[in-house]
């Protein structure tokens, strides 16, 4: 089989270092990269790691798991898809941080790559998620690297949670299922729901606010039973210019479940005075987002918490 390769390259008005960093922590990535969904660290040992992503590529949701081995020396991170997704038969290539008079970086991201069979439609297909993906995180790279102090009063993380004293599994079956939520929740008014893969999922869902507007949001999943579900909002409310989320359901030594839900936010200043007046602030924003969320996923825990604290809905699963 036929071995591509390509290149693409940005330059980012940071230090290569603050550049590296950014990029090794994978942990931060779906804040960081727009195709990326969740990152799971596997395995770490040493400068070597196996990781699993969650990612779009043209438009589809795929997960593979990767090795990596960082250089933060010479300031490269090698990667290879140790199980890759049809029409991939291999992937890998290398990240590449050069510094720059002035205090620039150039950021250099090699792929080679080879298709099942050499197929040509599958050839075109990887070529093109490549060249999208790419462009889309390098691009998204250098925004993120050069705002990341001027933005840290606009990103802003919290979470809630609740007591529960039932089963892990209820619970996290509760929020699984999200395709019967408009059923279950009042806040929700509509619900359009797939897993095409099993814990792969997408969910789009009309939300009442408090003030009774409606908006549209729609969402990757990524499900691991009975203990957590991760999530990356891709159609986002007005405030917001990224929101990523998780789910948890820890089990404590007295039998009880701990269930939380965890969200990381990114406000649109671009929007705060249309949404919230001429007289509006960064912080009024904050709040008013806050808030919303925070309310639905109280109201979504008590919801999830009565549930596994009945009986009654054995029977409906029955």
């Amino acid at each position: 089989m036929t071995t591509q390769h390509v290149e693409h390259e940005i330059t980012v008005a940071a230090p290569a270092a603050d550049v590296y960093r950014l990029i090794a922590e994978v942990e931060n990535w779906p804040r960081i990269f727009p195709p990326t969904i969740h990152v799971d660290v596997a395995e770490r040992t040493g400068t070597d790691e196996r990781i699993r992503i969650w990612a779009t590529a043209n438009g589809t949701a795929k997960n593979w798991t990767s090795r990596r081995t960082l250089d933060p020396e010479g300031l490269r991170i090698e990667f290879r898809q140790e199980v890759s997704t049809p029409p991939v038969a291999a992937m890998g290539g290398t990240w590449i941080i050069e510094p720059l008079p002035g205090g620039d970086s150039r950021v250099r991201l090699l792929h080679d790559y080879r298709a099942i069979d050499d197929d040509p439609d599958g050839l075109k297909w990887i070529e093109e998620a490549v060249d999208r993906n790419s462009r889309s995180e390098l691009a998204a790279l250098r925004t993120n690297v050069e705002l990341a102090h001027a933005s840290k009063e606009l990103t802003f993380s919290f979470e809630d949670s609740v007591r529960i004293d039932g089963p892990a599994k209820d619970a996290f079956d509760f929020i699984n299922e999200a395709g019967l939520w408009a059923e279950r929740l009042p806040h929700v008014a509509s619900v359009r729901f797939g897993e095409d893969a099993p814990g792969l999922q997408t969910l789009e869902m009309d939300t009442r606010a408090r003030d009774g507007s409606v908006h549209t949001t729609k969402s990757y999943r990524v499900a691991f039973p009975h203990q957590k579900i991760a999530y990356k909002q891709i159609t986002l409310p007005a405030l917001m210019t990224l929101h990523t989320g998780c789910w948890t359901f820890t089990e404590e030594d007295d039998g009880g479940v701990t269930a939380v839900s965890q969200h990381t936010v990114v406000l649109n200043t671009a929007n705060i005075a249309r949404v919230l007046g001429e007289e509006a602030t960064v912080e009024d924003a904050r709040a008013y987002v806050h808030g919303a969320l925070s309310t639905n996923s109280r109201a979504t825990l008590g919801y999830a918490k009565e549930y596994a604290e009945s009986d009654s809905h054995a029977e409906s699963k029955s």
